[in-house]
């Protein structure tokens, strides 16, 4: 993710990107610092090519060595303008079939099916001389960037450059902060502080960590969705909130200020966003049938969750 590359890069590490998604990240990171190599990075990097599944393909698991079953759509085009420059076909035959190839979900893009479409678009000598051209082997840019990339990362390695770190100010993307912050932050107040990590390592421990997790990805996806539907919190909202969450501070412990919020391992505008994103969850789920069509009611609602959590069989033997 792009924030795993720019701590990387921060750290002074060099990456390099190439082929795939390499190419793709290193299109859109190459002013952070991140190398680019080869034809699919320019193609990326041009805007001729910007879709992931242009340089996506289906492929067998590892034990059939992961053969290719399907061929990316770079490949198709990289074959093409060779086979164009080499008079194979024309510059209009080469158009009219990536147009069409395009079109093929990567899932189901093959040669075979693909030699039917050229067979619609192209004469009959340029399907000759396409056949007789591609016999050898087309050629894979693919692997030959690749190729390229590793050839240029151990170039790199052999020259003995000195490391380079990025600017303190690199707009860091607010989720690499956060991670960060709960990774490699400490959490306490003024009677001590551990490191956030070993907290969370025991949180991971728990045999409901995983509910956890999830009832907090829910909330943040559900005050996104707030947030795209233009709904927003009054201070009044997030106030309110905010004194439920003061409630979890230690008791006789500061009770507000980022001290106070030090204690549950936030500071000011951490607990601001918590606040805000309840509030919002909440917004949300009140509205919810007035803005999502054949919403659930209230009733069902209550129901489906008393069913999933085994509560529903108890209310009846009550």
């Amino acid at each position: 993710w792009h924030h795993e590359i720019l701590s990387a890069l921060e750290a002074g590490v060099a990456v390099f990107g190439a082929a795939s998604m390499g190419a793709l990240r290193a299109a859109e990171l190459s002013s952070f610092g991140m190398v680019g190599v080869g034809q699919v990075f320019e193609w990326v990097k041009s805007g001729e090519i910007q879709d992931d599944s242009d340089v996506a393909l289906l492929h067998a698991n590892a034990e059939h060595g992961h053969r290719a079953l399907t061929v990316p759509f770079v490949n198709v085009c990289y074959a093409v303008e060779q086979a164009k420059k080499q008079k194979v076909i024309s510059a209009p035959e080469a158009r009219a079939f990536l147009s069409a190839a395009h079109g093929v979900f990567y899932q189901d893009r093959t040669w075979a099916l693909l030699r039917a479409q050229m067979a619609e678009h192209w004469s009959a000598p340029s399907l000759t001389r396409w056949a007789s051209w591609a016999k050898s082997s087309l050629p894979d840019i693919k692997r030959e960037d690749a190729r390229s990339c590793l050839r240029a990362a151990r170039t790199f390695l052999e020259s003995g450059a000195p490391k380079r770190r990025l600017a303190a100010a690199v707009m860091r993307p607010s989720s690499g902060v956060r991670a960060r912050r709960i990774a490699d932050g400490m959490t306490g107040d003024e009677t001590g502080k551990i490191k956030s990590r070993a907290i969370l390592a025991r949180l991971r421990s728990r045999r409901d960590s995983t509910e956890l997790a999830a009832s907090g990805m829910a909330r943040s996806i559900l005050a996104a969705l707030a947030r795209s539907q233009g709904l927003s919190v009054s201070n009044a909202e997030r106030t309110a909130v905010e004194g439920e969450l003061r409630e979890r501070l230690p008791q006789g412990g500061p009770r507000g200020g980022a001290d106070g919020w030090g204690a549950l391992g936030m500071d000011a505008g951490d607990a601001r966003r918590l606040c805000e994103e309840i509030a919002l969850e909440r917004k949300l789920i009140g509205l919810a049938p007035r803005l999502i069509p054949d919403a659930p009611s209230w009733d069902e609602a209550l129901a489906q969750q008393a069913r999933w959590k085994g509560l529903w069989r108890k209310g009846r033997e009550r």
